[in-house]
């Protein structure tokens, strides 16, 4: 059967490609012909039936959203990881992605997706390591993986297969200070120092593609080497894995598996436009994934919001797919509280992005516009109807509310209401 790229290349939509076109406002000939180049990418394993809300990553489309979830091994509690995945996508999360990594793995994985209706994605990796010493897996046990979250339905994948010996070296030759922070990244060098073999996912990787294809999974090359803090941003180790990651994506699109590139990471604000162009040209387009880049180290606590102010600035240069930081991030797992505040501080940023985005900004403007007219007009029932979060608009104007028809601030020197009288008639909605 063939994937959702090479039916692109033939000219041939499926039917549930129509979900998208009305979503993103997009003809479905051009979504087809950014499929067709891997510039766009739209995770939908071969399993999924018609409930299935299907999302577009990467030119020309709205910015997506990416909430992580998951157990660890201190805190196992299935059900509040499936409220999560449900507020989530309540507040606006595009994909969800279980990372789970304590308890049943099998049974946590399944139970989340049932209640996920958009693309959901996993790191095959975490489960190798969970079920057993990561030291004393083979190369069948990283594969035997893959293909089972395949066969449950899984519409992308993280896979660390930038991680080589090539890019070990340099980074033991960095003096990085954090050295590697992404868990799947350091289960993979922990293998390969262990056995002295090569990752399994760069050395077969067109047997990965293989298994990827049978079930057209996304893939999403993962960026092991991101940096960790402001510190080591922008070395030589990050840039020497955006060229491997690039070599990966074209290795990728000539199987006719959609692929999707990870970016970092801790990035300083005057640095971010120059990883995300770098990764944009080494990779010829591909949609581009990021977690943050988190613009400072201090703000524990606050990290959903240092993530946002990166991914605007790296939407600004190209960035298609944000996965949303929480207040809990470097501190613990994520409540639900967490997670919602993390899902709206995200999709405050994607908007922002999208607002200046070839293909986008002239509805994601026309939105702000009818704000606008909103509040000029005083309808309050508008604004709390278009506020990216409407339950939080309602409840903070309703905490100290106003006696008129203004807000409680300037109550009835509101300058809004002041200029509306003196200089004419409220809109009306264009």
């Amino acid at each position: 059967m063939e994937t959702l790229m090479e039916y692109a290349r033939n000219g041939v939509a499926p039917e549930w490609l129509r979900e998208v076109e009305k979503h993103e406002g997009v003809e479905r000939e051009k979504i087809l012909t950014l499929i067709s180049q891997g510039k766009v990418v739209v995770p939908r394993n071969l399993r999924k039936d018609e409930d299935f809300i299907p999302r577009a990553i990467g030119k020309l489309v709205s910015t997506k959203i990416n909430a992580n979830i998951g157990t660890s091994a201190d805190c196992i509690n299935l059900q509040e990881e499936i409220e999560k995945a449900v507020v989530a996508q309540k507040y606006g999360a595009d994909a969800i992605m279980d990372l789970s990594s304590g308890g049943d793995l099998d049974f946590i994985r399944k139970r989340i997706m049932e209640v996920v209706d958009v693309p959901f994605g996993t790191v095959p990796i975490y489960q190798i390591a969970r079920e057993m010493n990561i030291a004393d897996a083979d190369e069948d046990d990283f594969f035997n993986v893959v293909e089972k979250h395949a066969r449950d339905g899984v519409d992308f994948m993280t896979i660390h297969a930038g991680v080589c010996r090539t890019t070990v070296e340099r980074l033991e030759r960095s003096g990085r200070l954090l050295g590697v922070v992404s868990r799947g990244g350091s289960l993979t060098i922990a293998w390969m120092k262990h056995t002295g073999m090569e990752n399994p996912y760069y050395e077969n990787f067109d047997y990965l593609l293989e298994l990827m294809r049978e079930y057209d999974v996304t893939i999403s090359l993962g960026d092991a080497f991101r940096p960790g803090c402001i510190h080591d941003a922008s070395d030589r180790v990050k840039f020497s894995e955006f060229i491997i990651l690039g070599e990966l994506t074209e290795r990728c699109r000539a199987a006719g598996v959609q692929a999707m590139v990870e970016g970092p990471g801790h990035v300083p604000v005057d640095e971010i436009a120059t990883s995300v162009k770098a990764m944009k040209y080494a990779t010829n387009e591909a949609p581009l994934y990021l977690l943050g880049p988190l613009v400072t180290d201090i703000a524990a606590g606050y990290d959903h919001i240092a993530g946002a102010i990166g991914a605007a600035i790296a939407g600004m240069h190209g960035a298609d797919f944000i996965c949303y930081v929480t207040p809990a991030e470097h501190l613990a797992l994520p409540t639900v509280d967490d997670v919602r505040e993390g899902v709206i501080a995200s999709k405050i940023a994607a908007h922002a992005i999208d607002l200046v985005k070839e293909g986008q900004k002239d509805r994601a403007r026309r939105v702000d516009y009818e704000m606008s007219l909103a509040r000029k007009n005083l309808d309050w029932e508008k604004q709390f109807r278009l506020s990216i979060d409407p339950e939080r608009a309602r409840e903070i104007h309703a905490r100290r509310k106003s006696k008129g028809e203004t807000c409680s601030m300037c109550g009835d020197l509101c300058a809004i209401k002041t200029i509306n009288e003196v200089m004419g008639r409220r809109e009306q909605n264009a």
